[in-house]
């Protein structure tokens, strides 16, 4: 197990909280795009508050999949692409 994935694991343990309602790539995905689309302070900031919103209702994978579309869908769209509303 990588120090990343026992961090995670640590926390997850720590905090009670359902490790199936937790998706690692989802959320480094998300901020990757946040950083790099907004700004890099943006990043763990908006992780934080696709949290707040999944926990808001229920917590659940999709719930947290349902946050991060939405904070997606207010993201820049990379020079050249239209994005679909």
């Amino acid at each position: 197990m990588s120090v990343l994935d026992q961090w995670l694991a640590d926390v997850i343990e720590a905090l009670h909280l359902d490790p199936h309602g937790f998706d690692r790539d989802l959320l480094l995905d998300l901020t990757r795009d946040v950083a790099h689309g907004v700004a890099r302070p943006a990043a763990p900031l908006t992780a934080y508050l696709a949290g707040l919103a999944a926990g808001a209702k229920g917590g659940s994978d999709r719930e947290m999949r349902d946050a991060v579309n939405r904070i997606r869908a207010l993201l820049p769209s990379p020079a050249g692409e239209t994005r679909l509303t």
